[in-house]
Formats: structure tokens, sequence, C-alpha cells
């Protein structure tokens, strides 16, 4: 054998030998870590957790919620990068919930339909723990680091194919997301592909046919009208709120009300009843919304992006557009391939959309500026109508004297 091949695989061979015995040691020293593990609260970072298909070193805590935590771990059998949810104790219940949803969803190909994939889940000390395919942020916190700056029309649109496939892909399996918001929407990789997007999150989601109607659920700022009003609930829901979410992003602010169901509720019928109601409530109509756009030589797809919205939030379930017809709408110009491949927007066109939250603030200052002096001419016409109706009754009132 040459000097040269038996060199270098006696490199590669020390190489793997030094590589196996560094993880080793790690495992080793951090062992003793993993008997103490009760809650998730207890978890620190360097924990190694274990099931059948790998073994798992936290690198550090994503974020926490009601039902657990989510950590950036390392498979140290691949040396890939996962996400791991750690449930809980007495939520168990609600990750054996989503591990059905993660089944059923494992029918189809969830990279084809934009669902985050999961590759694993075992228990461990008595915490359901899930592993899912590793993620970049949340449409949450991206929005927040731009301070909630509007997304463009061309973004908007990568986003909204690729939730409405999800939709499709939902609804192919009967299945009900039923918690659909920034929070659970992320971008797979922000860098390598702008604005591709997988939903997360299945701890809510539902078959079709154990929707109950009256049941309360999902954010209050995503509330579909149904679920408001205590109606029959099914698929429909997560249509509107795809749609609003959508919306957001276009604005750049909620278009709705947040604080009650009541004035989300009274915001829905301005739009069909038109200004008695509106003048009470803060709400945006979507004639109004097509103006927040900067760029006029965008106005027509704005036009589309706005008749689009218009059929996804219909608040009548039963008229809501489904995702097959919303796919083929006008907005997605036949565009029928794989989504997103353009490129995030340039820096000119950012440049020019600086001020975009600056003068949605304006225009909304604006809009309640218009509002209050039309309640003052309302009140003052009022005023005058009374004044005008005493001095009628007055006036009666002496000819009566007089006969």
């Amino acid at each position: 054998m040459p000097r040269c091949i038996y060199f270098y695989f006696t490199f590669t061979f020390a190489c793997k030998s030094a590589r196996s015995a560094i993880l080793a040691s790690r495992c080793s020293s951090l062992s003793s870590t993993t008997t103490s593990l009760s809650s998730p609260s207890s978890l620190q970072e360097n924990f190694i957790l274990r099931s059948h298909e790998g073994v798992y070193i936290v690198e550090k805590f994503l974020g926490e919620g009601t039902f657990g935590k989510v950590a950036k771990c390392t498979n140290l059998s691949t040396n890939k990068e996962v996400a791991i949810k750690i449930i809980k104790k007495g939520f168990n219940h609600t990750a054996q919930d989503e591990i059905k949803a993660m089944i059923e969803i494992s029918k189809i190909d969830a990279h084809k339909y934009n669902l985050v994939k999961c590759v694993d889940w075992f228990h461990y000390k008595s915490h359901v723990c899930m592993v899912f395919e590793m993620l970049d942020q949340s449409l949450f916190d991206f929005m927040n680091d731009r301070r909630s700056r509007p997304l463009f029309v061309q973004e908007i649109r990568d986003v909204a194919w690729q939730l409405l496939i999800s939709l499709k892909g939902l609804k192919s399996i009967n299945l009900v997301h039923c918690d659909i918001k920034l929070d659970n929407i992320m971008l797979v990789n922000q860098v390598s592909e702008p604005f591709r997007v997988k939903l997360i999150d299945f701890g809510l989601t539902k078959k079709t046919t154990d929707m109950r109607t009256g049941t309360r659920m999902q954010n209050i700022c995503f509330r579909a009208p149904e679920v408001i009003l205590g109606l029959p609930l099914d698929e429909r829901l997560d249509m509107w709120t795809v749609g609003y979410v959508l919306a957001l992003l276009y604005a750049g602010f909620y278009i709705l009300p947040r604080d009650s169901e009541y004035h989300i509720i009274r915001a829905m019928q301005s739009k069909k009843t038109g200004e008695q109601v509106k003048d009470e409530v803060d709400c945006w109509t979507f004639d109004e919304l097509k103006y927040v756009y900067c760029d006029e030589t965008k106005m027509e797809e704005v036009e589309q992006l706005i008749d689009l919205l218009k059929q996804m939030l219909e608040v009548d379930p039963n008229k809501r557009i489904s995702p097959n017809d919303a796919l083929r709408h006008p907005f997605f110009k036949l565009e029928m391939k794989n989504v997103p491949q353009r490129p995030a927007a340039n820096s000119q066109e950012r440049s020019s959309n600086k001020n975009m939250t600056s003068l949605v603030q304006q225009q909304k200052a604006e809009k309640r500026k218009a509002l209050a002096a039309s309640r003052k001419r309302k009140n003052s016409d009022q005023q005058s109508q009374d004044h005008e109706t005493s001095w009628q009754m007055e006036a009666a009132v002496k000819k009566k004297k007089k006969s």
C-alpha cells in the first residue's frame, strides 16, 4: 500500500476516534445531570435527552409557553440541529393530541404542504418530548424585529400561497389547526430561502368531525366570527385566521379591535352597515386599506390582494372562499410553481418603505380626526334639530293658548 494512502486512512481513523472520544466524554460528564430532571423549568443547557432514535444535547432554550419549553438541541448521532418541545407535567393530553395530529400529517408530505415535520417523540422523566426540524424564527418575532413595518405585496403573495397550500393539505386529512397566528408561522431560513414559511404547533388541532359548536378557541386577535357567536365550526375558521394574518402583514397593524369580542363584532358590522357603527369602533374598511400601500405602480396587485382578503374574511363562513378557490385567485397570476423562489425586496425598495409605519400612523390620526369632526357635526345637527323642535313646540303651545 502506498504510504500516502496509508497515512490518509490513519489520519481519517484518528479524527473519527477523536470525535467519538469527545462526544463520549461530553455525554459521560453530563449523564449525571439527566437524573435530576423533574420539570421543564429545571432543564439547563447541556442536559442530555435520550430516545430510541437518538441522543440529544440541549444547546439553548428558544422560548417557553403555557405547555412547556422549546429547546434548540443537537442530535449527537447525526450532528444535526433540531427543536425539542418539552411538555410540562399535567399537559400530556395536549402532547398526545399533537402527536395524533402529527401522525395524521405524516400520511401526506409535510414539506410539500408547508407543515413542520416531527421526526421523533419520546417520554423522558414523566415528560413528553417532541422532536421537530429546526426552523428560523416566527413571523411574530420577524415583524417585531422590523417594528411591524409592512411586507411588500410580492412577499405577502409568497406567504399567502404557502399558507393556502397548508390549509389545502390539512383539509385533505380533515384537520383544523384552530390556532393559526403569527407565533405559529415559522420562517424556514430567511437568509437562504426568503419568506419560505411553515405552519407549526398542532397542540390544539382537531378533526373536523370533532369540532363542537360553542367551543372557545383561537387567540382573540385572530378569532373567527363563528367562534365568537357560538356557531357550528369547521375548517373554514382557519381560512379566516390566515386572511387576518395576511391583512396584518400588509397593513402592519391590526385592522380590527383586540380588546373584546363585542368590539370585534361591532367592527365587523361596520364593514356592512356603514358610518353609524364605524364611528364608535376604530377599524379599517377594505377600501381604506388600499391606500396604506405607497407604491402606486403596485395598485393593481394591491386591489387584487384586497379582493382576496375580502373573500377570506367573509363574516359568513358559508360564503368564505375555500383553499382551492383562493389558490386560483387572480392575485397569484396563475403562478402555479414552488413558492417562494423570488429574492427578497432590494435595498432601494426597502429604503423607499422606511417611512411606512409613520405614514400609517399619520393616516390613522387623520382618520380619527375626520371621525371626531363627523361626530361633532352630527351632534351640532342634532342640537339644531332639537332646538328647532323645541321652538316649534313652544309656538304650538302659544297658538293653542290664544285659541
